[in-house]
């Protein structure tokens, strides 16, 4: 990728510090992950520099980000290395953002699978028995409207309320660490989209356990909600591995799929 550059007359659309922070972290971090940087290799702040016409001030935030993350680690008489996949916080949604766009998207779309589908089903079986009645009945709104963006073909619309769908249901199970994979969840859900691995019009058995879920939690019957959301999680693997088969980066063997 060429450098960044801050040409044009100065103070009109020159890219902020901010900006060009965001820029190379991004760069930096797909790259990683796609293996582009790979585990051991010595990156050089000064050749960082260079690379994107940054300040020093701007490359150093950079990397104690990726350090946070587990990106990076700085070693004496060595400098700043690229550590290995294992030491990555796989739960930040940057990670996620970065896997996804990268040729191991398939993989990350697996790994967050299985999760959802160990979580996801029992946080609805929790919700039936702590949901409040409001919440519950607009759960039930949320599912209908989803219904009809998925018949109508509203891909964007029918994405940001499947979003808010499971966010709901991991927030109503009243487990502060389910709540807290609802950026994951999000996460992964648009860069599905992003990348066209799922199907441009939900399949409508899919969406009628989206509602089974929704009214079994209102009717307080965690068994059948569990029952729903397992699923939901079982019809999209099924759902998606079709359209990876097709899809696939051909380094990444099309294994498993995600649900909604």
């Amino acid at each position: 990728m060429e450098p960044h550059s801050s040409g044009g007359v100065a103070g009109q659309n020159a890219p902020t510090e901010a900006g060009l922070h965001a820029r190379v972290l991004d760069h930096l971090g797909t790259a990683i992950c796609g293996g582009d940087l790979p585990p051991g290799l010595v990156l050089n702040i000064d050749d960082l520099v260079d690379r994107y016409a940054v300040s020093r001030s701007v490359v150093r935030e950079v990397l104690r980000v990726l350090a946070s993350i587990g990106f990076i680690e700085t070693r004496r008489r060595v400098g700043v290395m690229i550590r290995p996949p294992d030491a990555w916080n796989v739960f930040d949604p940057q990670v996620i953002h970065w896997r996804l766009a990268s040729a191991g998207r398939i993989a990350q779309i697996r790994s967050i699978t299985e999760l959802r589908t160990a979580v996801e089903p029992h946080a609805a079986w929790l919700a039936a028995g702590r949901v409040g009645h409001d919440e519950a009945s607009e759960l039930v709104g949320l599912a209908a409207r989803m219904w009809a963006a998925g018949k109508a073909g509203d891909e964007e619309r029918f994405l940001r309320l499947d979003i808010e769908f499971h966010r709901r249901v991991l927030a109503a199970s009243g487990n502060e660490m389910f709540v807290k994979l609802q950026n994951l969840v999000a996460e992964v859900l648009s860069g599905r989209h992003h990348y066209n691995l799922m199907p441009h019009h939900p399949h409508e058995q899919a969406l009628q356990l989206h509602a089974d879920v929704a009214q079994a939690i209102q009717r307080r019957d965690g068994e059948r909600a569990r029952s729903a959301m397992v699923q939901i999680m079982e019809h999209a693997f099924d759902e998606m591995k079709a359209i990876w088969e097709q899809t696939a980066d051909p380094a990444v063997p099309p294994t498993a799929g995600d649900a909604r």
